[in-house]
């Protein structure tokens, strides 16, 4: 891919960056570095991507934790594999014992959403397969910055005060001591540089390093969380635990103008990126004007995420085939909807047939786009006793209406937002990509790809570009710096479009590429986050 390095359609605080060996592109300096590091001692990308991520839950606590779920997809000997690491519901919770203890919606706090976490057994899955290092080797930066302590970096100061006097308001009771006992330890949340430290985080992590995650699924660390569990009338069982197990799956994908665009399959929302992006294939999008072009992606993601809410589940009880729901036929049917005026979008009928993201990259030709998360910033509230570890709550996506196919149910995976991203052309890697952020996710993904495939922005500019996110009906939210003839031709086509000032609800991206012509890494890092890229 060329692109133009001189002249940026947008400005950036940041340059793109370029490297030979190895790159590693995250939302927190010490994590890229963490990750370089791994690579400079013999590693490969796997193993960096394994210490980067492991990092990200000690300088990063307000995305995710030991306690996250996981997604990865990993290009190796010119294969792409993709690895589910997202964890179950409880094996004795229903729908009608959620709702005897007088819920109508599953809760965002508390143990009710919280299901099996499968980050611990994701490093270890990659570890196992691909990983050149041992388990206990890549995670020691991690466990160092753990004990040692490190200054917390600006964005997420902010993000942990956020949560603070969210929690202090909202968090009554026993269950949640610990995570202020944890993470505010003097009484409130840690300023900009201020150290932080967890020695029970670092101990933690030495012993998933040492058992090769055995202990979190199959040991002590599994009897600490069922035992928290249980005191407070939780649903988590020790068996939950030790039938978890990552999965393999068969990464998913559309042709994009020429180039491959790759999501996990469902449980994960990957899919509404790859629908969205088929509807846009059947565009020439060069025919229209920059306002019409916003106007017809954000059409087209609406229609997506109006089937992707409704039918994805766990894949096992999705009730359409993926391949269905991107078919051509399906995609040109869909176009039809689209028009001069916003609509609010309805499912279709498919013919039958806070998070952390990563991207690291080696000079054996090894790549990993890799993205783990507790939800909602710190997740349930919940920090087990004496681990560190900080438990999710990706069970708050589950509907509690038993004729929804993302109904809960015993040891389902639910609708699960984070997604890796990957882009090829010609069976050749181009290089992984990513934007975190909730349901902001996909539609990152897609902007992204329109920003690399579209407008030929480079890696930078692609992440720098102003962004805009739908968020239900007809209304559309843009950045501060979104155009503003732009945004008022949308609103005259009948879009509710809403300026935000704060750029944190429109996702953190990171991007490596390689330029197959000079054998060189080109990565770029989100100017909305404290993200560095590193490379040697």
């Amino acid at each position: 891919m060329e692109f133009n390095y001189q002249d940026y359609p947008f400005s950036s605080q940041r340059m793109t960056t370029f490297a030979k060996k190895g790159m590693v592109a995250t939302s927190q300096p010490l994590a890229s570095q963490a990750g370089l590091n791994i690579l400079r001692q013999g590693g490969n990308a796997i193993d960096a991507a394994i210490a980067t991520a492991a990092t990200l839950t000690v300088v990063e606590p307000t995305s995710n934790g030991i306690g996250s779920d996981a997604f990865a997809l990993v290009w190796v000997k010119e294969k792409l594999y993709g690895l589910n690491s997202s964890g179950p519901s409880p094996a004795s919770i229903s729908i009608d014992a959620v709702k005897k203890r007088g819920y109508k919606t599953m809760p965002k706090y508390g143990f009710i959403p919280v299901t099996v976490s499968g980050a611990p057994g994701a490093w270890a899955e990659l570890s196992r397969r691909f990983g050149k290092l041992s388990l206990s080797e890549v995670l020691q930066p991690a466990i160092e910055y753990a004990r040692e302590g490190f200054p917390v970096s600006p964005v997420t100061a902010a993000a942990w005060q956020k949560a603070f006097n969210n929690y202090k308001e909202k968090l009554k009771g026993e269950q949640f001591k610990e995570w202020f006992r944890i993470f505010a330890p003097v009484g409130k949340a840690p300023r900009a540089s201020q150290v932080w430290s967890s020695k029970e985080h670092a101990k933690t992590l030495a012993e998933i390093g040492d058992t090769e995650a055995e202990s979190f699924y199959r040991g002590q660390l599994a009897e600490k969380i069922v035992k928290f569990s249980e005191k407070h009338n939780g649903f988590l069982a020790l068996r939950d635990y030790a039938n978890f197990r990552p999965e393999w799956v068969e990464p998913i994908s559309i042709n994009y103008r020429g180039y491959e665009v790759w999501e996990i399959p469902p449980n994960g929302q990957g899919l509404v990126a790859l629908m969205t992006l088929n509807i846009l294939n059947q565009f020439d999008i060069s025919d229209y004007s920059l306002a019409d072009r916003y106007h017809i992606a954000i059409e087209a993601l609406k229609l997506s995420f109006s089937d992707g809410k409704k039918y994805i589940t766990d894949r096992k009880e999705m009730s359409v085939k993926i391949n269905d729901l991107l078919a051509k036929e399906y995609a040109i049917e869909r176009k039809k909807l689209i028009g001069e005026k916003a609509i609010k979008p309805m499912p279709g009928q498919p013919p039958k047939g806070g998070t952390v993201y990563l991207a690291t990259a080696d000079n054996q030709g090894n790549y990993v786009s890799y993205i783990q998360s507790n939800y909602m910033g710190f997740g349930s509230g919940l920090v087990v006793p004496g681990t560190g570890i900080s438990l999710q709550n990706r069970g708050h996506n589950f509907s509690l209406d038993p004729e929804h196919d993302n109904a809960l149910a015993p040891a389902k995976k639910t609708y699960h937002t984070i997604i890796p991203g990957f882009l090829s052309k010609d069976n050749k890697p181009i290089g992984p990509f990513g934007v975190m952020g909730g349901f902001m996710q996909p539609q990152g993904h897609v902007q992204v790809v329109m920003n690399t495939v579209d407008y030929k922005f480079n890696p930078q500019s692609s992440l720098d570009a102003p962004r805009w996110q739908w968020i239900e009906d007809k209304i559309v939210k843009v950045e501060n710096n979104f155009p503003i003839r732009e945004a008022e031709l949308l609103a005259a086509k009948g879009h509710q479009v809403e300026i935000e000032l704060s750029a944190s609800t429109f996702g953190r991206g990171q991007i490596i590429w390689r330029d197959e012509a000079n054998n060189v890494l080109i990565g770029a890092t989100e100017p909305r986050a404290d993200g560095s890229v590193a490379g040697y």
